[in-house]
């Protein structure tokens, strides 16, 4: 997908307004010799920017306006390195809520609802980022961040709460807590809009079919606004994002170059309007693909599949690539076995060998033992890896309010 005309001196403006700033791209394009672009291919030719860029400009390096115009910064909620702030300005915190409102209602969300918001808040952009959307739209946002289970469950019950945001862990935790009370029948939830991590259609199955909600994948990352700029709708067939705020390119991780539409690679993100912190040909590790041709349901939005994981996400064993979906559509083709699971990867040094261990969660109407034979055997011919198998019963592996970690790599320690 090129850039259209409108696009294109979008970019040219977000390149000279940056190389009038003393700001860490300003600097790299004044030293590059580039001073716009006026086509695709000089657009191709932009350098890439970077979390390590990001990192290297800490703290407000990348702060392309006087300080007087920020009225906020947020934070991502990595842990490793030092942590990547993004400035906003009165304008881009306006932007992001209008691009959320259009989030909801592309759920078909409307200011007759009541939100339940329990991402966190405060540096991280996702609670509010939910709420500042929903304020836009006119719904009633039930601001409770995260954690306190009893609590969000009482308040889901006595305010009659119709749509839960959430991430998916903590959207699992809730579905089951409200299975094992027995409480379905006095929640009034329709929707719910995930984000923030990939999940399995096991897991999408179980958490729509115990609240007995419409699920949408909402995207987005701190660096470009925040959750809120991107999201499925009713046909759920890949995610629309508002190519009026952002462009998106996709490239092949491994030669950079850029791959045609529905050929899958690395999300490469350009914020079109940003005046904080612009960012141009931001690589985001996320692997999708843009969905080519018109969705069904008519919206004109470009589309992108949905995530399939992260290229920094894949582990290495005996040699093999792996990500975490592969494992997931392994364990979704076992009868009985829910969604959730861990992966051990540690070297055996007396046999001089990297070993893998999957713990998988089961439902106790199936035998353990064979079932972890076959999730064994489906390893071995689908991945070329022969792991140790150990089956528990449901609800055994601990539940998270955030984002799960399911590979622990002990290689690395």
């Amino acid at each position: 997908m090129k850039l259209n005309s409108t696009q294109l001196s979008q970019v040219d403006a977000q390149i000279k307004r940056l190389i009038q700033t003393d700001s860490y791209y300003g600097k790299i394009y004044k030293e590059a010799g580039i001073e716009g672009v006026s086509s695709q291919e000089e657009f191709e030719k932009l350098p890439f920017s970077s979390k390590e860029d990001l990192r290297n400009a800490y703290p407000l390096g990348i702060q392309a306006v006087p300080d007087e115009e920020v009225v906020r910064i947020h934070s991502s909620s990595g842990t490793t390195g030092k942590p990547v702030i993004i400035p906003y300005t009165a304008k881009d915190v306006d932007d992001w809520a209008t691009m959320f409102a259009r989030c909801y209602e592309t759920a078909g969300i409307t200011n007759k609802d009541r939100i339940q918001i329990t991402p966190g808040y405060g540096l991280w952009t996702a609670g509010i980022g939910f709420q500042a959307g929903c304020e836009k739209l006119g719904a009633m946002a039930v601001p409770m961040g995260p954690g306190n289970t009893d609590k969000q469950i009482q308040m889901m019950i006595d305010l009659k709460t119709t749509v839960l945001t959430a991430t998916s862990s903590y959207a699992l935790l809730l579905a089951e807590e409200i299975n094992r009370r027995g409480i379905r029948d006095q929640i009034h939830l329709k929707k719910g809009v995930i984000g923030s991590e990939r999940w399995s259609e096991k897991m999408r199955d179980y958490i729509s079919r115990e609240l007995g909600i419409e699920l949408y994948d909402i995207y987005g990352l701190t660096e470009i606004y925040g959750p809120g700029i991107g999201i499925s709708c009713e046909k759920n067939d890949g995610m629309h994002y508002w190519d009026d705020y952002i462009y998106i390119e996709i490239i092949d991780p491994k030669t950079l170059q850029p791959v045609p539409d529905g050929e899958e690679g690395e999300i490469v993100i350009t914020t079109l309007v940003k005046e904080g912190a612009p960012l141009l040909r931001f690589r985001t590790h996320d692997i999708s693909r843009i969905i080519p041709g018109e969705c069904p349901c008519g919206r004109k939005h470009p589309r992108l599949d949905i995530i399939k994981g992260r290229s920094d996400d894949m582990f290495k064993v005996h040699g093999v690539n792996m990500f975490p979906s592969q494992v997931e559509e392994i364990l979704g083709m076992v009868d009985g076995v829910s969604s959730e699971y861990n992966i051990n990867i540690a070297h055996d040094e007396s046999i001089n060998r990297d070993i893998i261990l999957v713990t998988a969660e089961a439902e106790g109407r199936v035998d353990f033992e064979k079932t972890a034979q076959t999730i064994k055997g489906l390893f071995k011919s689908r991945m070329s890896v022969t792991p140790k198998v150990t089956v528990v019963p449901v609800g055994t592996l601990p539940r998270s309010e955030k984002k799960t970690k399911r590979v622990i790599d002990h290689r690395e320690e």
